[in-house]
């Protein structure tokens, strides 16, 4: 995927359908622009967790402290992105990926060379405001760019799958840098891509001055999503530390679940409302979203466990840990390339149902760990099973959420979906872990062997993992029978929502 630039600057409209026809070359040049923006963004998050202890001794953070390192992007990311995608559409997606890439590319800057703490910590908050503007806007843009049935199948597929192996890259990067340079180069690293994504995009996306018709935001809508799940990602954020019953978990998980219906209640009368009701009415994007929120409570923690069992339980250090990734990356990377061909043949519903049910029995043999166990006879083969099938599902979820939606909406459709993603993860790394360490400290409180009850956690942990994903592929079976291929997509134009 070439990211040459050719000798004219006249950029490539972003949803003209005379461009589609002339298939100029250069959105493909753009399409790997937004790609590496995507890989750097997903990348910076999976691999932080690997750092964390080496960034602990460096600048004197507390146990309690440390854990903000990661849940402070997650809350501004999974509380933003909706916002973020309805911004790009109001505003112009390609303004709104030009400013989050330049907040995100400064507040890494920022991380790398932070020296307290509280530095760090209102960097990786300013990093989640980066991906929330420019995330949402990248996929949009993407949807755009290809209006083609195939191509546009192809590119939306390559954004989710770069995700994918962007998350099994962190891991390697991560633990190649702790073990040979610095943590602080997880952070600088960022700073080439996003001036090469700075300098490029202008010239290859023409500008867009978004939604003439949409005049005004609905601020009150934004407040009110904002503060709803910023309750709930806080809530569950605190939950890895304290019980139910606590009140830093209960009052803003109670507060961000009643504001929903109140947001949900004010779309009603808004002028411009931030979620059009109408826009939850077609089926595959709801579908979708739901599969992407349940999917992503699996995806994120199997990460957290499987690191966690490799280090403390294998005894394997930063750079074999992350090595033993890589055959996940090439796994997810194998399917997704079967995906992007079979969704337009088929459509969305049985490539995302296969792709659940076989992550699903990865899951499952991840379920036969033992203290005693070995990377290659137990590890792997459930690791490859479940790249495989997130290689399957990764690409459906980005076609499924902008089903159906024009530019008038494509910020929008992007920003829900990963905004689930986010919550969904959140809620994964909350519960699932939480349920894996409890359940090692009331076997070490009755006698157990550590590594043994540390093992028999995250197995718990990963039990709950496999009912997750086979309920989220009874759901994607709701999908309509030939969403999202190419007979479906050239049939029924899309149409706006809002």
């Amino acid at each position: 995927m070439s990211q040459h630039v050719p000798a004219s600057s006249t950029p490539v409209p972003a949803a003209s359908p005379e461009t589609a026809t002339e298939r100029d070359p250069r959105r493909w040049a753009a399409l790997g622009i937004l790609l590496s923006v995507q890989f750097m963004i997903i990348l910076d998050i999976s691999a932080v967790n690997i750092a964390l202890p080496t960034i602990q001794e460096d600048l004197g953070f507390s146990r309690a402290g440390l854990v903000w390192v990661v849940d402070s992007y997650v809350l501004v990311a999974g509380s933003l992105l909706l916002f973020g995608g309805r911004l790009g559409d109001v505003l112009g997606r390609r303004r709104m990926f030009m400013v989050g890439v330049a907040v995100f590319g400064l507040a890494s800057l920022a991380a790398g060379v932070a020296t307290s703490p509280g530095m760090l910590i209102g960097a990786r908050l300013a990093q989640g405001l980066g991906e929330a503007l420019a995330a949402p806007a990248a996929l949009g843009l993407i949807a755009l760019l290809f209006t083609e049935t195939t191509e546009r199948v192809k590119a939306i597929g390559l954004f989710g799958g770069i995700s994918g192996l962007a998350g099994t890259s962190g891991p390697i990067v991560s633990g190649a840098l702790v073990e040979y340079s610095t943590w602080r180069w997880i952070f600088l690293i960022n700073l080439p891509v996003a001036l090469v994504a700075l300098v490029l995009v202008p010239r290859l996306v023409t500008r867009d001055t978004g939604r003439r018709d949409a005049v005004g935001l609905d601020l009150r809508g934004a407040l009110l999503i904002t503060a709803g799940l910023s309750g709930i990602v806080f809530g569950l954020i605190e939950l890895a530390s304290y019980d139910w019953t606590d009140a830093r978990v209960l009052l803003p998980l109670v507060a961000g679940i009643v504001l929903l219906p109140v947001f949900a209640l004010s779309q009603r009368s808004a002028r411009h409302p931030l979620l059009p009701l109408s826009f939850l009415r077609e089926r595959t994007r709801v579908v979708t979203n739901v599969v992407a929120l349940l999917f992503s409570v699996v995806f994120f923690s199997q990460f957290f466990v499987t690191t966690l069992y490799l280090q403390d339980v294998l005894g394997f250090g930063p750079l074999k840990a992350g090595l033993s990734f890589l055959p996940f990356g090439i796994a997810v990377g194998a399917a997704l390339g079967l995906a992007t061909k079979l969704i337009p043949k088929v459509g969305l519903r049985p490539v995302m149902t296969a792709g659940l049910l076989l992550a699903a029995a990865g899951a499952l043999v991840f379920t036969r760990l033992t203290a005693d166990g070995s990377y290659i006879g137990q590890v792997l083969p459930a690791s490859v099973l479940l790249a495989l099938g997130s290689g399957l599902v990764l690409p459906t979820l980005g076609n499924g959420a902008v089903h159906g939606v024009t530019d008038r909406d494509a910020g929008l459709a992007s920003g829900l979906v990963q905004s689930m993603q986010q919550i969904g993860g959140a809620i994964g790394l909350a519960l699932l872990t939480t349920v894996a360490l409890r359940q090692a400290g009331d076997r070490i409180a009755a006698g157990v062997e550590p590594a043994v009850a540390t093992t028999e956690g995250y197995v718990l942990a990963l039990q709950i993992g496999v009912g997750v994903l086979l309920l989220a592929a009874v759901i994607a079976a709701l999908l309509p029978r030939n969403a999202g291929s190419a007979e479906d997509l050239e049939a029924a134009p899309q149409t706006a929502v809002a």
